[in-house]
């Protein structure tokens, strides 16, 4: 079966039968026509082209179903979900058609794959939505005051944009006193004529009223002022023109007075008469015929003005017109169309047609010159004329395109002003001036980059303004592009995908179209289209290491940045935009994020708390780059921070041991050599490399000549021989200093006793421990006073109740006492590194109140088994205080110190509780290592386990 083209569908002939009726009721072949007034809101109702078209709503969804309009042309729009036409912008009939009507514009709708196209015609109704307009707002007029009632004075027109019965239908005039716009009647009444007088009669007298009314009697003709009228009229004289003729005047009333006015029958004028406000009547004379005086240059005429009575009566008044003369001949053309040819791009000057006019008249009245009409604007522009003997030349470019046919007339006009006209009409001869023009109906940019080959990505459009062979055309694209450009219909072209594309490689094309006629020589027109490649999110974030590495220094503020992680997403937009976050893990049992977080912008890593390197080493995390795709990409980098060690740490002397209830001295013999070891100050810091290196120092001594500290091993050792003029009781004060910047130190008194007996060292010590009573016991009366203040608040049943409860306790304490243990370090220990810092970790702390029991004294596991050392002779004493029932007793308190000391196994972890008032202990080793301890009991003393 034959395919025929039906407006750009192909449909089978079985097809076009049944669409035959559709097409009929169209009006037009394969058109739709639809009607709507101006001035609709946008978005309003056009029409259902889906329906008209017998189109499912699903095709024009599929087939991207779009407007083919001009840019300055964009009225309505297509709906495709609902296959409607809707206003989409205003339409102001005025402005698109003018004076036009019917005011229509075309479009056309184009469907892809397969294309089609449809024809629609829109016509726009006018509405009134103008008023009417004087060209001026005010019409000045001078008038004389001599003028006569009824002198006509011609306004200007009134413009209307609208039309039909929208346009102007009349005119009003403002009620005044001077000017009537249209004719006013009134009645003819008559005031009675009448007199009243009164009889009187006698005997009887009687008074009565009497009333005459005078009736009116036709017994007097209306009559004119003057027996004649002269006029002098131009034979120029438009028709409509208006005379006031005198009024007649008649002295009867009602019908017997003045009735009409009777004009003379003539040619060229009419009466009419007019009635003013106070009642009597005028009459004036209305041009109906031109004058010319060639003819007759006189007109006499005669007015007879007649009553309304019986017998009639009537008044005459002679009318002489004399005809004044003018220029009443216009010129007139040879032809009334003038048609001529001319190729178009044709040189200035170039001669194209004469034209020529003659007047009747003589004289001035009949010199004729020529000019282009006004009635159409341009034309001045592209021809010129000349103003005596007609010849009309090229002035300017001519464009077949623009006009192929040019219409306008030539006016001639004498000195008077008569004037005629005649139709010009060119025909413009096309060349092939014109290279083809690409119209873009439609193009899909950006194109996502997962497209299929085969995807349509525009519709294109090739124009040319030539016609015949120069308008024939040809549509190609540039090689070298994974695209092709297929033909459909009326020169359509579809612009489609011939390869899959990938953005990371090339992420948008130049596309060049080429079209050219078939003219000759043929001319091309080249459009580039540039077509932008959108992304997918087919790509994950890199980071740029494989690892990340940095440091920050330990005690650190909250908050500081450590460094940044970087990673790029080779995607674009939203799916490169990369964010940062901390994957879930652990630190020493606390969640990461308490540490570390990651800015989910930057990538920066800040530090959440202040670190301790003492405490933590390094921290080893996980921080996942995910873009912002749909779904989400991501990769994980494993981020390494070392935490860098400060000197925020001072040295801790681990011997000897300060201790606030005991005094211990080391013992050097009267016979010690030069080099004697005295003993040996151990001290550690927490801090790491040069942070931890320390050196030793004497800071004062009782006798500097006889002591000497080693500077790196903290070993005290004379520096001469002992002699008997040395005191017996000698204090150093050694100072401990780490290599840090600023550097850290911790002092420590080291007690010696130079002597070779007990009993010397005794004595000397008695001072040193009565400065240490005075303080303590001035802080137990202390809070002993804020007791009894306490105390006296409370009832006298519980302060007796109390007093019986502290007694008991007392008399517990007494009977539990026990005596404290005084941890010490050998003087014959030596460093194993031989530098005088011990490379083991002491950790320790002595909490002390003035209320004991509620103290605690801890020591930590030592970091090594191989440090601290039990001294047993000194468990022995405490085993054979313990055992004694009596409480210990002295007259006089000697040491009044509390004391608390703790010796740590290696092996177990210890923890005491003690409660210590008392006891002060005297510990002296003499040379050998052998010690001796001393205890003065001032009050009770029980330890509790």
């Amino acid at each position: 079966m034959k395919s025929y083209f039906v407006k750009g569908r192909r449909v089978n002939l079985k097809w076009l039968l049944h669409t035959l009726t559709f097409i009929l009721c169209c009006g037009f072949s394969g058109q739709i026509r639809y009607s709507i007034p101006e001035e609709m809101r946008k978005g309003l109702f056009v029409g259902d082209v889906a329906k008209d078209l017998g189109l499912d709503v699903r095709r024009l969804v599929s087939g991207r179903a779009r407007l083919a309009v001009d840019d300055d042309n964009k009225y309505v729009a297509l709906n495709n979900n609902k296959g409607h036409i809707v206003v989409n912008e205003r339409i102001d009939r005025e402005m698109l058609c003018a004076k036009k009507s019917p005011c229509s514009f075309g479009l056309e709708i184009v469907l892809e794959d397969p294309l089609e196209l449809f024809s629609i015609t829109i016509e726009i109704q006018d509405v009134n939505d103008h008023a009417p307009a004087f060209p001026k707002k005010e019409i000045h007029l001078e008038i004389s005051e001599s003028t006569p009632t009824g002198t006509v004075f011609l306004l200007d027109s009134a413009l209307d944009p609208d039309v039909g019965i929208n346009s102007l239908q009349s005119y009003s005039l403002k009620s005044n006193e001077h000017f009537i716009l249209k004719q006013n009647t009134r009645s003819d009444d008559v005031t009675p004529c009448s007199f009243t007088f009164e009889i009187l009669l006698e005997k009887p007298m009687e008074l009565h009223p009497v009333t005459i009314e005078v009736l009116d009697v036709n017994d007097n003709a209306p009559t004119f002022q003057n027996s004649d009228l002269d006029f002098e009229i131009s034979e120029s004289a438009a028709l409509g023109s208006r005379f006031v003729l005198e009024s007649a005047d008649d002295a009867d009333v009602g019908q017997n007075g003045l009735h009409s006015y009777i004009l003379t029958p003539n040619d060229n004028f009419i009466l009419k008469q007019h009635v003013n406000p106070d009642g009597s009547k005028y009459a004036e004379m209305v041009l109906q015929k031109p004058l010319d005086r060639e003819e007759q240059s006189r007109l006499s005429l005669k007015l007879l003005a007649v009553d309304g009575g019986n017998p009639q009566k009537s008044g005459t008044v002679n009318i002489d017109v004399n005809i004044l003369d003018a220029n009443d001949n216009a010129p007139v053309f040879n032809q009334s169309v003038y048609k001529t040819a001319v190729i178009e791009n044709a040189p200035k000057g170039t001669h194209v047609i004469t034209v020529n006019a003659s007047d009747i008249d003589s004289g001035s009245h009949g010199q004729v010159t020529y000019s282009f009409s006004k009635s159409k604007a341009g034309i001045a522009d592209m021809f010129g004329i000349d103003s005596v003997t007609g010849r009309i030349y090229v002035t300017s470019e001519i464009d077949f395109e623009k006009d192929k046919k040019i219409e306008f007339y030539v006016e001639a006009k004498d000195q008077g002003g008569m004037t005629d006209s005649s139709k010009i009409e060119i025909d413009i001869i096309d060349v092939n001036d014109n290279a083809p023009v690409i119209n873009v109906m439609s193009f899909t940019s950006p194109l996502s980059e997962d497209s299929p080959a085969g995807t349509t990505i525009g519709i294109i459009n090739v124009k040319d303004l030539d016609s015949g062979e120069n308008g024939k055309l040809r549509c190609t694209i540039e090689k070298n592009v994974p695209f092709k450009i297929k033909f459909n219909v009326r020169n359509y072209y579809a612009l489609i995908t011939d390869a899959t594309l990938d953005r990371e490689t090339l992420s948008e094309f130049n596309i060049t179209v080429i079209a050219s006629d078939a003219g000759s020589p043929p001319l091309l027109t080249k459009k580039t289209l540039n077509l932008k490649v959108s992304d997918v999110n087919d790509n994950a974030p890199v980071f740029s290491y494989n690892h990340y590495s940095g440091f920050i220094v330990e005690n650190n503020s909250p908050g500081v940045s450590i460094f940044n992680v970087n990673a790029k997403d080779p995607d674009e937009n939203q799916n490169a935009r990369v964010s940062y976050i901390l994957e879930q893990g652990e630190i020493g049992g606390s969640p990461i994020f308490e540490y570390v977080s990651v800015n989910a912008e930057d990538g920066v890593i800040s530090a959440v708390r202040s670190f301790d390197y003492e405490q933590i080493k390094e921290l080893i995390f996980v921080v996942k780059a995910q873009d912002g795709g749909s779904p989400p990409l991501s990769s994980n980098v494993t981020v390494k921070i070392l935490i860098q060690d400060q000197n925020d740490n001072p040295p801790q002397v681990l011997y000897p041991v300060q201790t606030g209830g005991s005094v211990v001295a080391e013992m050097v013999p009267r016979s010690a050599d030069v080099g004697y070891l005295v003993t040996k100050v151990v001290a550690v810091d927490v801090d790491s490399g040069q942070n931890a290196w320390l050196s030793y120092k004497l800071q004062k001594a009782t006798d500097r000549a006889l002591f000497e500290v080693g500077l790196q091993n903290g070993e005290i050792r004379t520096i001469r021989q002992v002699n008997d003029k040395d005191a017996i009781k000698q204090r150093l004060t050694v100072i401990v200093e780490d290599n840090g910047q600023p550097s850290r130190s911790a002092t420590v008194i080291v007690n010696v006793a130079v002597a070779d007996s007990f009993p010397e060292v005794l004595s000397e010590f008695t001072d040193l421990i009565h400065d240490k009573e005075y303080n303590d016991n001035l802080t137990f009366y202390l809070v002993l006073a804020l007791a009894v203040v306490s105390f006296l608040f409370i009832t006298c049943v519980v302060v007796i109740i109390s007093v019986k409860i502290y007694r008991w306790r007392q008399s517990r304490i007494l009977y539990q006492s026990n005596l404290p243990v005084i941890p010490y370090y050998p003087p014959r220990y030596s460093d194993t590194l031989g530098t005088g810092t011990l490379q083991h970790v002491y950790n320790y702390e002595v909490c002390r109140t003035t209320d004991s029991r509620k103290s605690d004294c801890k020591f930590g596991r030592a970091g090594s088994q191989n440090v601290l050392i039990m001294d047993p002779s000194s468990t022995g004493t405490m085993q054979r205080i313990q055992s004694e029932k009596t409480p210990w007793r002295a007259h006089h308190s000697i040491f009044p110190t509390r004391a608390v000391g703790l010796a740590a196994s290696p092996l177990t972890d210890v923890k005491y509780l003690t409660h210590c008032l008392c006891f002060t202990v005297l510990t002296l080793r003499d040379a050998v290592g052998q010690e001796n301890r001393f205890c003065v009991v001032s009050s009770f003393c029980s330890p509790v386990t």
